[in-house]
């Protein structure tokens, strides 16, 4: 197998790179983005739990030892839960814009790879092409399976780009998406959570 790789020649070495960011990015990514740790059960009891006229220093004093995406923007909600309306709701989405980032960080590097790895193996099998015929052209055709050797070493950077661009696109279109959904479950949360506080803010007793 270390033959076979290495046949391919230089461009070999960034693939390899390329294949091993991927699996470190994936894995760390899948880790990051479990439900459990982007919206943890207990955070989004005390999000379904916050009701006008309570007392929520002990939510916002649960979110802050707890930070993450969901109850970070959460305790901002719950610390301007005094404030005009119009204030608590810019408080919630600056919040949103300055977190829910965070849920897409080294995702672009994924899709980078996704992208560059199918290109460098093209790269290789054509520098490999070019060597194979620059060989061609100074000694004759000679053996036309030493011919077929060559083309079928150029191919193998081709087939290693592909091999290592495919799955990690497919993981990074699957970590993107799951992203969104919780990007997008967040701020309904927060969307919840706002209109019961204006509910508060109106005089109203109920949720």
């Amino acid at each position: 197998m270390f033959e076979f790789l290495a046949s391919g020649g230089p461009i070999m070495i960034p693939l390899g790179l390329c294949s091993v960011l991927g699996v470190i990015l994936t894995i760390e990514r899948s880790l990051a983005l479990r439900r459990s740790v982007v919206i943890p059960r207990e955070i989004l009891h005390i999000a379904e739990a916050a009701q006008p006229g309570k007392d929520f220093s002990m939510a916002i004093s649960v979110c802050a030892r707890n930070p993450g995406v969901f109850s970070d923007i959460l305790r901002v909600g719950l610390e301007h839960s005094e404030a005009s309306f119009e204030v608590a709701r810019e408080s919630l989405l600056d919040a949103g814009r300055q977190e829910t980032p965070r849920l897409e960080r080294n995702l672009v590097w994924l899709e980078t790879i996704a992208q560059a790895a199918p290109l460098l193996g093209l790269l290789g099998t054509v520098l490999g092409m070019i060597k194979t015929f620059a060989s061609i052209s100074a000694s004759g055709l000679g053996d036309p399976q030493v011919l077929s050797a060559g083309i079928s070493e150029a191919m193998i950077t081709t087939a290693t780009g592909l091999a290592i661009g495919i799955p990690v696109l497919v993981a990074h279109n699957l970590l993107a998406a799951r992203a969104e959904s919780y990007a997008v479950e967040i701020e309904a949360q927060a969307s919840r959570l706002l209109a019961r506080l204006q509910g508060r803010l109106n005089g109203e007793t109920g949720p």
